[in-house]
């Protein structure tokens, strides 16, 4: 008797000492143009990139398996050029911030840029296996930046992508799906020192790294939800 409760306490140490199974880590896929890419900056600063820093940190096994910018890049050149790619990269999780160079090199309408981008959340969803793990990040604002006037070309800024951004809430909200609102933060950041990147337009590693901490929890709360993906 005495011979099976040690055999039966051995087996039931050995059992407790198996580590589970290695979990395979979140595969995270950033959509957007400049301000996605880091233009101005490393690479390893860019907003994207810290994010991925601050998930891991909090306790989420998270890569950041591909970034598909294109500096100058529209919402339609991405659904052109980006969103064909972003199958080949199996993400479980995705960013979106697009649309400045929408109003910047097109001045483009409400109706165009609604189209625009109801296409491109229909095929980034199509990709994820669960159709909530899209975050949305506001349009943020550059008309304070140093090199505003090379980049307004006379127009309202505030004016122009606000009109944007009311549109990307409008269709989150739509779709259920989480927006980050990082315009008014930029609007904030603005005027404070070490913000922009040497090219007087894009934000530096510091302005970054505000940015991710309002992003961050918006994140996680996408990472944590226990929501059954189920397409929508």
């Amino acid at each position: 008797m005495f011979s099976r409760i040690i055999l039966g306490t051995l087996l039931m140490h050995q059992a407790l000492c198996i580590p589970a199974a290695h979990a395979k880590p979140i595969r995270y896929v950033a959509i957007g143009d400049s301000y996605t890419v880091a233009t101005g900056i490393e690479e390893k600063n860019s907003w994207p990139s810290q994010l991925t820093q601050k998930l891991a940190a909090s306790g989420l096994e998270i890569d950041l398996v591909e970034t598909l910018g294109q500096r100058g890049g529209t919402s339609q050149q991405t659904i052109d050029g980006k969103l064909p790619l972003l199958k080949d990269f199996k993400p479980d999780f995705v960013t979106l911030l697009i649309g400045v160079n929408d109003w910047i090199r097109e001045g483009v309408s409400n109706r165009l840029f609604t189209l625009r981008i109801k296409n491109l959340i229909d095929g980034i969803q199509k990709v994820l296996p669960k159709s909530d793990r899209l975050l949305i990040v506001a349009i943020p604002d550059f008309s304070c930046s140093p090199q505003k006037r090379e980049w307004g070309y006379g127009k309202s800024a505030v004016n122009g992508i606000s009109r944007l951004n009311k549109i990307l809430k409008a269709e989150a909200d739509f779709r259920g799906l989480l927006l980050v609102d990082i315009y008014p933060l930029s609007q904030k950041l603005c005027s404070q020192v070490g913000m922009f990147s040497g090219d007087g337009v894009h934000p530096s590693a510091l302005q970054y790294s505000k940015w991710v901490d309002l992003i961050f929890p918006y994140s996680l709360d996408i990472l944590k939800s226990k929501s059954t993906g189920l397409k929508k």
